[in-house]
């Protein structure tokens, strides 16, 4: 016993400083260090549903810019941080319905929608964008990571059939302004790691070797008429925790997106934000424009239908 105990005080001293030297080096970062957490605090509570999914890619073109063509369309740099797209290759400032239903797609069978999030950065170095809208001008400096993976699946309601999604409609989850309003009730940040299946935070998860997940959940009830609003939201909402939409409203294919990306242990990382929003892991969103062709969103909704 005595010669095993010098060993065993040795590898416990090793543990502790590997766990200081990450909060040194999160300390250090761009983000306060009570902004990472070990624990996932939350459990998934989602009814199980059908479900179809579409392949995009990973961005592997690296189709980046500042722009929203959703909540800020014409308006150049108007996110004041960088996004990151997959499906349709022109989405930008300046797209039309038109532009987006000419362009290419990275989705497969023909799906020219856009799928789009605020980009992740490791915080502690340089990144291609220091000095540029959005990037460095903005407060959000580091080096993009590339996701490792993107699912984008569209699910079934747990309590009916679900409706076509009209064509170029427009929807957010998520609130890019959480810290400002105080984290109200358009959070939707959803934090993960794959080995902790099921369980999620609103922080950011240090997920040591495991690939660390960001999920967006886009609202299913739709209005039956608008494919925009001046919100972005009131024309599609989320349903109640049964999966029931709200009077007057209908149920359509719910959208999840699931990104994931390799983050080196131990390295400070945040994703881009407006400067006022500290890049708070809480202000995770997600934006979506609809421009698959309209025989894939039945072929899509009639496999949900079936499936029930």
């Amino acid at each position: 016993m005595a010669k095993t105990k010098p060993l065993t005080l040795a590898v416990a001293a090793v543990a502790v400083l590997v766990l200081v030297a990450s909060v040194v080096v999160l300390c250090g970062s761009t983000s306060s260090a009570d902004q990472y957490v070990s624990e996932l605090d939350q459990v998934r509570t989602d009814p199980v549903t059908p479900s179809f999914v579409i392949r995009c890619g990973t961005n592997e073109e690296r189709h980046l810019n500042a722009d929203n063509p959703v909540v800020s369309p014409g308006l150049p740099f108007g996110a004041h941080h960088t996004h990151e797209y997959v499906g349709n290759k022109s989405a930008d400032a300046n797209s039309t319905n038109d532009s987006l239903a000419a362009a290419p797609t990275t989705c497969e069978k023909n799906d020219r929608s856009t799928y789009y999030w605020p980009v992740l950065r490791l915080t502690d170095g340089t990144g291609h964008d220091a000095h540029a809208p959005g990037g460095g001008v903005h407060g959000n400096t580091g080096v993009v990571l590339q996701p490792k993976s993107v699912e984008i699946r569209y699910e079934g309601s747990p309590v009916s059939a679900v409706l076509p999604m009209p064509r170029f409609l427009r929807m957010i989850t998520g609130d890019p302004a959480a810290f400002t309003n105080d984290y109200g009730p358009n959070v939707r940040a959803r934090w993960g790691c794959t080995d902790k299946p099921g369980r999620y935070t609103t922080k950011y998860p240090l997920c040591g070797r495991a690939t660390t997940l960001r999920s967006f959940e886009f609202g299913s009830c739709w209005d039956g008429n608008n494919t925009d609003s001046a919100s972005h939201r009131t024309h599609v909402v989320f349903p109640s925790a049964d999966g029931i939409c709200p009077p007057k409203t209908f149920p359509i294919p719910r959208l999840h997106v699931i990104v994931g990306y390799d983050v080196p242990a131990g390295r400070p990382f945040a994703i881009d934000s407006f400067p006022e929003e500290m890049r708070d892991p809480a202000t995770d969103h997600a934006m979506f424009i609809n421009v698959m062709p309209e025989t894939l969103m039945a072929e899509l909704v009639g496999q949900l239908n079936r499936s029930r």
